[in-house]
């Protein structure tokens, strides 16, 4: 079937440049504001628990909405519901931006969320729809090399947008980017899902979808990895502002800059991901990217236990926990939806519903402890979480890995879909 002339075809490097910014925008939305979290406590006359809620919300808005856009784009299509996601998330960042108290911020904030999860949940399922599993996973990966460069970035941009215009500033920014990006989905993307689903809105057809998955152990073991590594990164950037603008007296340009740093782990991470995937397959990358975030959780509760509050062991802590990440996201996704290709729309969304879900437990959890002192709070946050990702791995999914000798009982799920 040949796509149509006046678009790309969507395995090229434009329109794969297109879905990794697309599949980037929650976590640009959520990075880029944070040099300005300090600055919104006078700005809108609050608290910084308050001020950590602005993420907390954002991140359950992502995981609902995530069930209701998978389904759509499995029933009606990738692109219109992308578009759709486009036109959202631009109002909601303008009204962001106008917020006159940090309640209109927080609603504001709930659908812009909405909007960005749109990108995020279709972009991986056209993925899907394109590539095969371990040709996903590769895909993925380098998607994720320049989808790492996203929280080293916007910081930086956050850092000297505050600087230099204040915390409104951040939020004119998502909206004209959301701007250029539903443009290019107009004129760039192709739909890719080529076998809708009549029945994918149907709350029967619906339960019965997620049911499916929900039987899976492999399914749910890949899902709990990659949500409760991803929490631990969220816990970070909810506590990193107050930690260290606050305790370690960072300007917001110094924090942007210096919290870029740490996403060279991201990175390579995700180049490893890319190289090795196809040597090591799937199962022992998740194997060792979990290990690595575990490492990492260690490294900051032992720099608190032992009173090093620098910036130094913080950010190191952080590198080695977000190279795990980029390793494990990427592998997990694609292990995680193999099985699934005629629904991965569903796939997709349920694992993004509870990546973003455990993320703004992890963020509540985060907003609300002691941070300004030091870091043993959330290092002892981010090591339960990557133990726990791990610790789900192991007993879910390495079992039933392929070339594993399970019981009968745990090879169905594999062949699910």
């Amino acid at each position: 079937m040949a796509w149509p002339r006046t678009q790309p075809d969507p395995a090229s490097i434009a329109v794969g440049g297109l879905l990794t910014a697309m599949i980037a925008m929650g976590q640009i939305s959520t990075a880029i504001y944070a040099p300005s979290m300090p600055s919104l406590v006078a700005g809108l006359s609050t608290t910084p628990e308050m001020v950590s809620l602005t993420l907390t919300v954002f991140l359950a808005g992502f995981a609902v909405s995530q069930m209701v856009f998978g389904p759509l784009s499995d029933r009606f299509g990738r692109r219109l519901v992308l578009m759709a996601g486009a036109v959202i998330f631009v109002a909601a960042s303008l009204a962001c931006a106008l917020a006159p108290t940090i309640g209109v911020l927080l609603v504001a904030r709930f659908f812009q969320s909405m909007g960005a999860c749109a990108g995020a949940v279709v972009g991986r399922a056209v993925v899907r729809d394109v590539y095969g599993r371990e040709r996903a996973a590769r895909a993925l990966a380098f998607i994720g090399v320049a989808f790492s460069v996203s929280p080293a970035i916007s910081p930086i941009i956050g850092g000297y947008l505050q600087v230099w215009f204040g915390w409104r500033s951040s939020f004119t920014f998502l909206a004209l980017v959301g701007l250029i990006l539903g443009a290019a989905t107009w004129t760039m993307l192709a739909e890719t899902n080529r076998h809708p689903d009549p029945h994918a809105l149907n709350p029967v057809a619906m339960v019965r979808n997620f049911a499916t998955l929900l039987k899976s152990p492999v399914y749910i073991g890949y899902m709990l990895a990659l949500s409760l590594v991803f929490a631990g990164l969220m816990a970070f950037v909810t506590a990193s502002p107050f930690l260290l603008i606050d305790g370690l007296r960072l300007s917001p340009a110094h924090y942007g800059l210096l919290v870029a740093l740490p996403t060279v782990g991201t990175l390579a991470g995700n180049l490893s991901a890319g190289v090795l995937t196809l040597r090591l397959g799937v199962d022992r990358m998740v194997l060792i990217g979990t290990l690595l975030a575990f490492a990492g959780g260690v490294a900051m509760a032992a720099g608190g236990w032992t009173g090093h509050f620098a910036v130094i062991p913080i950010l190191a802590a952080v590198a080695v926990f977000l190279l795990g990440m980029g390793i494990v996201m990427p592998n997990a996704m694609a292990g995680a939806m193999a099985p699934f290709p005629r629904m991965a729309g569903a796939a997709s969304a349920l694992l993004g519903f509870a990546q973003m879900g455990v993320g703004a437990l992890a963020s509540l959890t985060a907003g609300s402890l002691p941070h300004t002192a030091s870091q043993l709070p959330l290092g002892l946050v981010m090591t339960g979480l990557g133990a726990g990702g791990l610790v789900a791995f192991l007993t879910l999914v390495w079992p039933r890995r392929h070339g594993a000798t399970p019981p009968p009982a745990a090879a169905p799920p594999a062949a699910g879909g």
